[in-house]
């Protein structure tokens, strides 16, 4: 790893390339360490550095990656360059802060995320099954796959080995994959328990937001304080659009990547699940249609979700 230190007059007194392990590390802050401050662009790599920072006492913060992009607007870019720049960027107090996830939660969302990932594998090798049974113009399903139980006699149905042991293959993975994500579900919910049940509880109560979708969104949100008003928590979860203006003329939205998409999902699905066996839902969603039509609808209703779940959790109180 690239490592700059920069003073309080912007001179570079040390600018090296060194071994990312905690020994180099410390050895080289080790006469600056008073009043340090220790800053990271957001890559997958940051947590160990983020754990070390915090058990020697050092200020650590971590830079947004998206708004960090003018780093790679240079003509040349390499990590010693990068590594000048972000120095740069804390020196001028322009240095565009990233969450820090505390380690406490950290493992728990990312094997959630984890069991979400092999979910959707699941859904595609479904999927595969479906658009093959289509691609050879065979007969619906006589039920729904996705169920155990309704995939007897499904592998009868082709009758090209070659398709056959394709058709196996999909159904063995996805076996495996309901074994796993049925282990994770019981490990991840216990875990859950411990950290903080009262907020889970409540984020049950809202109608379409079950065991899955609520630990989502905990484990995404970790503290809603750090949230000052719900139209920040909204930006987050992307649940908002963001115009992009120039002398008063409007051109289109931008900034749709910027945000957790884990919660965009989760709010997503709430919204699609928040409308069955629910006649209020259903009434609030034809009122929304009749103004804006089917798909704007649902992103609406989504939003609404959102802002629903922030004063949940901020005020502590149950859904009404």
């Amino acid at each position: 790893m690239y490592l700059c230190i920069q003073n309080l007059e912007g001179e570079v007194v040390l600018h090296r390339n060194m071994e990312a392990k905690p020994e180099p590390l410390l050895k080289a802050i080790e006469p600056f360490q008073e009043d340090i401050v220790i800053g990271v662009e957001c890559i997958f790599t940051w947590y160990w550095l983020a754990d070390l920072c915090a058990k020697h006492k050092i200020a650590f913060i971590l830079g947004h990656a998206l708004y960090m992009k003018a780093i790679h607007g240079g003509k040349a870019k390499n990590d010693r360059i990068d590594s000048r720049k972000i120095a740069a960027l804390m020196g001028g107090g322009t240095f565009p802060l990233a969450y820090v996830y505390p380690a406490k939660m950290r493992a728990t969302r990312d094997l959630l995320r984890r069991r979400n990932h092999l979910t959707r594998k699941r859904a595609d090798l479904l999927s595969h099954i479906q658009n093959t049974n289509s691609q050879y113009n065979m007969e619906p399903f006589a039920a729904n796959i996705s169920y155990k139980q309704n995939r007897v006699g499904v592998l009868e149905q082709f009758t090209d080995p070659d398709v056959r042991m394709s058709m196996e293959a999909d159904l063995e993975l996805i076996g495996q994959l309901e074994k796993q994500r049925s282990k994770l579900e019981l490990y991840i919910t216990k875990n859950a328990k411990s950290h903080d049940p009262q907020a889970l509880y409540r984020l049950r109560s809202i109608p379409g937001i079950g065991p899955i979708l609520s630990l989502v969104i905990l484990y995404e949100i970790e503290d809603i304080n750090r949230f000052p008003r719900v139209q920040d928590f909204a930006s987050y979860a992307r649940l908002v659009k963001c115009s992009r203006e120039s002398a008063g003329k409007r051109s289109g939205t931008g900034g749709s990547k910027i945000g957790n998409a884990h919660l965009k999902w989760a709010f997503s699905e709430a919204a699609v699940l928040f409308l069955k066996s629910n006649p209020e839902g259903m009434k609030f969603k034809k009122r929304l249609v009749k103004k804006h039509g089917k798909g704007k609808a649902l992103s609406i209703l989504a939003h609404k979700l959102g802002r629903a779940v922030y004063y949940i959790l901020k005020r502590d109180q149950a859904f009404d």
